[in-house]
């Protein structure tokens, strides 16, 4: 029978019957909707795939312009300043270009990255586990279906949480302070490279001068000999010193390219790029070192880092204690059995300590706190000799330079004295042969000590953490994260 919508009768429609349709297509509607926004709000929060190609061939300048330059603040109140690479460069700017170019140490700089987001992992909590089942009724007594619901949260992870960020944290520090001291040896072995090159490049023009008498000296005895005028017996030891210095020059030339090479290397240049060097400026040395090695583990980056490194492996220690307490989760759970008999509780999942308690973790982080106290003092230890080794060597290379200078001038004044006698005919060529290459090598040799005094100087800075600033000078431009 068809229901008249005016009538009274049996046979009407019940508006409630036709609300209650109205009411599931509305309810349905508002379910969909709401999970395709929270689909679309999922998506929005999910990281998206960026490719990062590989580069297609190598990344070496070809000159000093096309390095960076630009040097940010070294120290507070100081402003940003551009390197000019138009002049001969100073070691202190060739230091501060090798920072800024180097490529092993801009690659070394992903540490950071990974650090921070090992800090971001650690100090987010695990997310809670939901657990939903449903069971359709097939047949019985009953007469709806049966479900059950949990919620469970791990009270381990939430336990441990402040002690693993603060070890986080630390290790975070740690990888900061060990850029820097990587900043640190970079800058100064580029220094050293360039003063290296500086005296190198003066020992070179000394030594070619030399090999440019002793190829005349022996030019000219042997024309001697052949005219009679000497005998031939004197070319003898004139060609063993010539093959000597022959020998002292190509051991230079062959050290120089070297030097060259290295210092091209740091500075991300192509290897046969040249520069112009300036003569190097050294600040004097404090006459008492004892105040600078008390407070080096506070100057010294790597020693900071090891301290940094000592405490976060500290607060693992500690995370291992908490952790003895074996996993436990606990939530609410909800149920509905199949007599519509609704329960509500607490719900717990724990471990039974039976096998593992823990103690090869806490094994394993107390051996690496140990390994890290010993490695921290032996550091310390090696630091402060070196410093005070690296004095007397100082001390004692000074008094050579002072003797090396006296013999040096001694043998220049002699030596232009026997050119004043050669040319008033009171002196022979070879003995004006003799002071000239005397005089020579007296300066070669006192060159050598100097730049022996400038390495030293120059690892004394290093070992007392003179010079250099406490922070780190980021790169210009950072690649694009994938």
């Amino acid at each position: 029978m068809i229901p008249h919508s005016g009538g009274t009768g049996p046979g009407r429609a019940r508006p409630r019957f036709s609300s209650r349709i109205r009411y599931c297509g509305c309810g349905r509607f508002l379910r969909t909707a709401g999970a395709a926004l929270g689909s679309a709000a999922l998506l929005a929060s999910c990281a998206l795939y960026h490719p990062l190609p590989l580069a297609s061939g190598p990344d070496l300048a070809g000159g000093l312009s096309a390095l960076r330059t630009g040097l940010p603040p070294t120290s507070p109140g100081q402003a940003p300043r551009r390197i000019a690479v138009d002049r001969p460069l100073d070691i202190d700017d060739v230091g501060w270009l090798a920072v800024l170019n180097d490529p092993q140490l801009r690659s070394e700089r992903g540490r950071m990255d990974l650090a921070q987001a090992n800090l971001l992992q650690t100090s987010l909590l695990p997310n809670p586990s939901a657990n939903v089942s449903w069971q359709a009724l097939l047949a019985g007594t009953d007469f709806t279906s049966a479900w059950t619901a949990s919620l469970t949260e791990d009270l381990k992870a939430i336990i441990t949480y402040h002690t693993r960020v603060k070890s986080a944290h630390y290790a975070l520090g740690q990888v900061n302070a060990d850029l820097l001291w990587r900043e640190w040896q970079v800058a100064q072995n580029a220094r050293l490279l360039a003063l290296d090159i500086y005296w190198g490049g003066k020992a070179l023009r000394l030594g070619r001068r030399e090999m440019r008498l002793f190829d005349q000296e022996v030019k000219d005895v042997r024309a001697a000999a052949a005219a009679g005028n000497l005998a031939l017996t004197a070319l003898a030891p004139l060609l063993a010193a010539q093959s000597s210095a022959q020998q002292f020059l190509s051991s230079l030339e062959l050290t120089q390219l070297q030097s060259w090479q290295q210092l091209d290397a740091l500075l991300g240049l192509e290897p046969k790029a040249r520069f112009a060097i300036a003569r190097p400026a050294l600040p004097p040395m404090p006459a008492d070192i004892r105040m600078l090695l008390a407070r080096l583990p506070e100057r010294r980056p790597d020693l900071v880092a090891l301290r940094l490194g000592y405490r976060s492996a500290d607060e693992d220690v500690r995370t291992a204690i908490i952790g003895q307490f074996p996993a436990f989760s606990l939530g609410p759970a909800w149920g509905d059995d199949t007599a519509n008999n609704r329960t509500v509780g607490p719900t717990a999942t724990f471990d039974v300590p039976v096998f593992d308690r823990n103690q090869g973790q806490l094994a394993q982080t107390r051996a690496t706190r140990l390994l890290l106290h010993e490695q921290y003092q032996a550091r310390l230890d090696q630091a402060v000799g070196t410093a005070k080794g690296l004095a007397l060597t100082m001390a004692r290379l000074k008094g050579y330079v002072r003797e090396a200078r006296r013999s040096a001038a001694e043998a220049d004044r002699l030596s232009k004295a026997a050119r004043q006698a050669y040319a008033q005919g009171n002196l022979d060529q070879r003995s004006l042969a003799d002071y000239e290459t005397s005089a020579l090598q007296r300066e070669i040799e006192a060159m050598a000590l100097e730049r022996s005094l400038g390495e030293a100087h120059i690892a004394m800075t290093i070992e007392l953490g003179l010079g250099l600033p406490q922070t780190r000078i980021l790169p210009a431009a950072k690649p694009r994260t994938p």
